[in-house]
């Protein structure tokens, strides 16, 4: 049961494509030249923002208002990028993960160092993302044992994968153990939906809410929270997002009966297969000016780089999730490059944070990070 997605150009939103893209690999498994994170930055810095404000330099801008460089806050969150497969391939996935990465899958090994080194930090969440992190082997290991640790965990669903074969029992697995089930949908509405995640999508996605809400998810208890996360569909910044929280509450109770705590949104980063569609639609000029005439600085001392550690499917450290999908490592001060097994909290607070034109991205409006809106 693979569901997969995959937009043809569309200006104003990313639209179905014809009959050409409809058995969708990913970025590696279509052998893209954007495979390759060094592709991704190249296109990204060639785009000419010179008339723009700071020259379209992210650093210049941090500069500008009182930030000679990105350091790092006291560490809360424990971010683990458990692997990239997934049943389903987005067309705004910024990890390309799909069902044919089958080989960027955490092992058991690379699980223990991130125990290991979780017992090392104060840490009090541990976020849990993929591809599917469901998907992997050891996943449920891993919560239970951050479970076990008193960490608050975060599930980074797909809602889909709750109906596969295996998977069907997690809503009350999760139930059990308190953890936060962040579900990305990205509209109320069934066109926009399958629009950027395949047909079908979206009637599935509302049987896996259905599903957690039956589990007791969504209905305010703050042991069973229910998070809805939403990109835009198309080349514009994300709403605002309490509006859009309450019209999200009112349209899902009104047609599905469905239920939530809490909706977060996040800008579109301009990496990876989005960055692909904003290449073919020719839309990456314009959005690229978009998010640098946007900065806002009252977002930076909330950006999600100075207070999250992103380990990578293959024990790598990022100091976000964007970072680890451009293969940008985290370093200690002296330039060697950061891994779970050799981790050393206190060398990585010394650390300065890696940036580029991507991060604009996490700072252009109200803000975007894996919390949703900044400001």
């Amino acid at each position: 049961m693979i569901d997969s997605t995959m937009a043809s150009p569309a200006s104003q939103g990313i639209a179905r494509s014809p009959q050409a893209r409809e058995k969708v690999l990913s970025l590696l498994g279509r052998r893209s030249p954007l495979a390759d994170p060094q592709q991704q930055l190249a296109d990204l810095n060639a785009v000419d923002l010179a008339d723009q404000p700071h020259g379209g330099s992210f650093d210049k801008a941090l500069v500008a208002n009182g930030w000679p460089g990105l350091q790092p806050a006291k560490l809360d969150i424990f971010q683990i990028n458990i692997g990239k497969l997934c049943n389903m391939t987005c067309r705004h996935c910024h990890v390309d993960s799909g069902p044919d990465r089958t080989k960027e899958n955490m092992d058991r090994e690379t699980v223990e160092a991130c125990l290991a080194a979780l017992d090392q930090t104060e840490a009090t969440t541990v976020d849990l993302t993929g591809g599917a992190p469901e998907l992997n082997p050891h996943f449920r290991y891993l919560v239970d044992e951050c479970i076990q640790r008193g960490k608050q965990v975060i599930d980074r669903c797909n809602l889909t994968v709750l109906l596969l074969p295996g998977r069907e029992d997690l809503p009350d697995w999760f139930a059990q153990r308190g953890v936060e089930v962040v579900c990305s949908l990205p509209h109320y509405r069934q066109r926009n939906t399958d629009a950027q995640r395949g047909d079908g999508t979206y009637e599935r996605s509302i049987e896996a809410l259905k599903r957690l809400n039956a589990a007791g998810y969504g209905q305010g208890d703050p042991q069973r929270v229910l998070t809805l996360m939403t990109n835009p569909v198309g080349a514009f910044l994300a709403g605002n997002q309490a509006k859009a929280e309450q019209e999200w509450k009112r349209g899902l109770a009104r047609n599905h009966g469905v239920s939530f705590d809490r909706l977060i949104a996040l800008n579109n980063m301009p990496i990876s297969r989005y960055l692909e569609w904003l290449e073919e639609t020719n839309n990456l000029q314009g959005y690229m000016e978009t998010l640098v005439n946007a900065f806002n600085p009252a977002t930076i001392d909330g950006l999600m780089c100075r207070n999250t550690l992103s380990i990578a499917w293959d024990g790598r450290i990022f100091d976000c999730d964007f970072n680890q999908m451009l293969d940008l490592e985290a370093r200690y001060v002296d330039g060697r490059p950061l891994h779970i097994r050799d981790f050393n909290p206190a060398e990585f607070a010394q650390r300065r944070i890696v940036t580029g034109r991507h991060c604009f991205g996490c700072t252009a409006g109200a803000g975007s990070s894996c919390g949703g809106a900044i400001e």
